[in-house]
């Protein structure tokens, strides 16, 4: 399960909440590279956890948004591993203020392969210690970025997992 991000206009969003045949075709596009499309690859349940302390089925923390916001571009669309969560560019402003603050310092604090195994964080790669982290950590770094450019350009931001 590979974790998605699309940096999109706020009129991209609105024609995909509109018709959302349009963002799976533009994903499956295999003739067309997006650069506004980044993956985080298998790291996104880690870095749910260091920045909540909790995977994904349990966490109840705002910072669950920045990769499932709850808001749905259509729920009954299947993009991989269910359907495509979006952001608007006044969440993602609000979300970026905060995760722009976060240090990999600050993360590699919150870094517990014991609880993270315990827990069932995907993907289990736990044992592995400091290359796991390093994993995450690039993850987080990524999608710090994707925040920090859509906040600049005053975009949203979809997320799915493929």
């Amino acid at each position: 399960m590979i974790g998605n991000l699309l940096r999109v206009t706020k009129k991209e969003l609105e024609d995909y909440l509109q018709n959302s045949t349009l963002l799976e075709d533009m994903i499956y596009d295999d003739e067309t590279e997006n650069e506004n499309l980044v993956d985080i690859d298998k790291s996104w349940d880690g870095i749910i956890f260091l920045l909540t302390g909790e995977g994904l089925a349990t966490a109840d923390h705002n910072l669950v948004r920045v990769l499932f916001s709850g808001q749905l571009i259509d729920e009954d669309q299947d993009l991989g591993y269910g359907p495509a969560h979006y952001l608007t560019p006044e969440l993602v402003a609000e979300l970026n203020n905060e995760i722009s603050k976060i240090t990999i310092a600050e993360l590699k604090q919150k870094f517990n392969p014991a609880k993270m195994t315990e827990l069932e964080i995907y993907p289990t790669i736990w044992d592995e210690g400091d290359d796991a982290f390093e994993y995450i950590a690039d993850g987080f770094l990524t999608m710090q970025k994707v925040f920090t450019d859509a906040t600049k350009n005053g975009e949203a931001i979809i997320t799915f997992l493929n």
